[in-house]
């Protein structure tokens, strides 16, 4: 049975409607950017980023369909389409690229300058979209119906319920309208403390929680199980490892720290100790996360791979009509060696014409490896950064083998891991993409034409919002932690310079490990090791509300359903309206500005005062989401 010959898309190939239109692509870009800016905000802060599709989609409708007064679901399918390349660019470029500016600031280089930053997403970016098209026949047309691809599947359903567009927009823009303000009232007046914790006298260890709109709504997107599992993460670096630190090694002075660990401890508490010591155990714990779940992934990788190669010999796309036009495979072609001469002439990635052809090679196998694993297991569940140390340990071994040492040999190995990394996600995101058109009935032309356009403004706004976020703060601070950015750091110091506190590193690595056996997922536990646990108890906080409506009874599964999907959009909106008042907060601080709107001093508050009103705000965070997800539903049904 040839299921894609008796498929028929909801918008058939011989009907003409508005598509690729200025508005879509004006709507898109601003989208991508914006998505861009706050997934690279949201990123370094949690090491975490969420997906920007079907909120990019329902925004869309919700001005397509309501404001224009327009009935266009392919032209709200290319704001999404443009819209979500954004996100996936900024999640490769933070899990690596903050690497550079560490390193600027110990002094080993000069700080990476913006055209730097852009080149390397931008040739990344486009790479990962040019080699999705000779896939797109091979994995979406000839697969469909074997590959779901869940999330490009949900963005289509979304759009076909195109009716509901006008409210479920109000609920995106309510998210970021309420989520700027309560991160405007924290962060920028600062008239309450934006975490509180709990101390036990005579025990080291320390609990709390931030009060973010944001970080709580990745606990409601990602659900209870994720949440739970960084909780735990947090709760054995916090409750555990750090109380036996000081415990054990109060007077003794243990590399990487400079002075004995209960001086640390006494002039910056637990925080001290994780900043000296947990950091390097859950970096080890990170990338024996990112290696276990590779190696599990790796039959899958090898079929999947096999597969799509073998899908592509015998699927030339003979299919004239408009929902199966391709861009020219020429262009293709002579795009892929333009951008291989350009890794191989631009400064900023010294590697020789081998050296570019080999990373455009890996770039291929995983941009394939992405495209199919994602169409079988989701986006969320695809390794890429098992893909990224593994590319970043093979780039650093061959750079130093072939006496590229030093910091030339470290700037390159980040260089060649963020292009790679950069390729797979939008691999990713290019393919549900290109599901989603392929059910609506769009044009895939029209649709890859979108993901370069916004690869290219996603990539130059990244190395303004990177730039801006390290000037106002600096990467791998208490405010931008940067986990996955560190940690490359750190694999590739240790390859290159045999500098890190490996027994440190091994403790998280057998963590890890113990904790696989277990049969708990690696990563999200590692990132919970690594992260302060107050970020991760309020990502708890958002899993718990989401439990909660989860376990609720309803008779009637579609409303709710509805339910959790209004909180989901109303979340997603709370992510992109702190992230952008991130950024204008970044702006203010780089000029000094910050000082004039803080009103911590002002108001003198006692710290008891203080800590209950960071509650109280938290409580409004968190009945503004049942408020335009439980509470609405029950008031559009009276």
């Amino acid at each position: 049975m040839n299921k894609q010959k008796d498929f028929k898309p909801y918008i058939p190939a011989d009907r003409i409607t508005p598509e690729f239109t200025v508005t879509s692509i004006i709507m898109g870009v601003i989208l991508a950017v914006v998505f861009g800016a706050a997934n690279a905000y949201l990123g370094l802060r949690v090491g975490m980023t969420v997906s920007a599709s079907i909120p990019a989609a329902v925004l869309a409708m919700g001005v397509i369909r309501v404001i224009m007064r327009k009935n266009s679901i392919l032209e709200s399918n290319i704001v999404q389409t443009i819209g979500s390349a954004g996100e996936s660019l900024a999640a490769g470029a933070i899990f690596t690229l903050p690497a550079l500016f560490l390193w600027a600031a110990e002094g080993k280089m000069e700080t990476p300058s913006i055209i730097e930053i852009t080149l390397i997403a931008l040739l990344g970016g486009l790479l990962g979209v040019l080699f999705m098209v000779p896939l797109r026949n091979a994995l979406i047309v000839r697969e469909h119906g074997i590959l779901p691809y869940p999330e490009g599947t949900a963005c289509a359903e979304v759009l076909l319920a195109g009716e509901e567009g006008g409210a479920n927009a109000s609920t995106v823009f309510a998210g970021m309208g309420i989520a700027a303000a309560f991160k405007f009232i924290i962060d920028g007046l600062k008239i309450v403390p934006s975490e509180v914790s709990l101390k036990v006298k005579g025990f080291a260890g320390e609990i709390g929680t931030q009060i973010y709109p944001a970080v709580m709504s990745v606990g409601y997107i990602c659900g209870p199980r994720i949440s739970s599992y960084m909780f735990a993460g947090g709760l054995v670096s916090w409750l555990v490892l750090i109380p036996a630190i000081v415990l054990f090694g109060a007077d003794l002075t243990l590399y990487p720290g400079t002075e004995p660990i209960k001086e640390i401890f006494a002039a910056k508490g637990a925080s001290g100790i994780w900043g000296s010591y947990i950091r390097y155990i859950g970096a080890g714990a990170l990338a024996a996360g990112g290696i276990i779940s590779l190696a599990k992934s790796l039959p899958l990788i090898i079929r999947t791979f096999r597969d799509a190669i073998k899908g592509m010999k015998g699927s030339q796309n003979m299919d004239t009509t408009r929902t199966g036009r391709d861009l020219n495979f020429g262009i293709i072609l002579g795009g892929v060696a333009l951008i291989t001469l350009a890794i191989w002439l631009a400064p900023p990635i010294p590697v020789s014409l081998l050296g570019a052809v080999i990373v455009v090679v890996f770039g291929f196998f995983f941009a394939t490896v992405s495209s199919r694993m994602v169409g079988l297991v989701g986006s969320s569940n695809n390794p890429v950064s098992g893909m990224a140390i593994a590319t970043l340990l093979i780039a650093t071994i061959i750079l130093k083998f072939t006496g590229d040492g030093g910091i030339h040999g470290m700037q390159g190995a980040i260089a060649i891991g963020s292009i790679i990394c950069i390729v797979a996600a939008i691999a990713g995101d290019t393919s549900q993409d290109l599901k989603t058109g392929y059910l609506l009935g769009a044009t895939p032309k029209k649709q890859q034409i979108g993901e370069l356009i916004g690869v290219i403004a996603a990539a130059l706004a990244i190395g303004g919002v990177l730039y801006l976020l390290n000037a106002a703060w600096g990467f791998g601070s208490d405010q931008l932690g940067a986990p996955q950015a560190m940690l490359m750091k750190m694999i590739v110091e240790g390859v290159m310079e045999n500098n890190l506190p490996w027994t440190l590193v091994f403790i998280g690595v057998f963590l890890a490990v113990a904790v696989e056996i277990l049969g708990i997922p690696v990563l999200p536990f590692a990132i919970g090791v690594y992260l302060p646990v107050q970020l991760n108890a309020c990502i708890m906080v958002g899993g718990l509300i989401r439990l909660g409506l989860d376990k609720k009874k309803e008779q009637d599964e579609k409303k709710k359903a509805s339910v959790i999907s209004d909180g989901i959009l109303y979340c997603s909106g709370m992510i992109a309206g702190e992230g952008l008042v991130g950024i204008i907060l970044a702006i203010l601080a780089v000029f000094n500005l910050d000082a004039v709107i803080d009103l911590s001093g002002k108001l003198g508050l006692p710290p008891a005062a203080a800590n209950i009103g960071s509650l109280l705000v938290f409580a409004l965070v968190i009945l503004s989401v049942l408020k335009f997800s439980l509470w609405r539903k029950r008031k559009e049904r009276k």
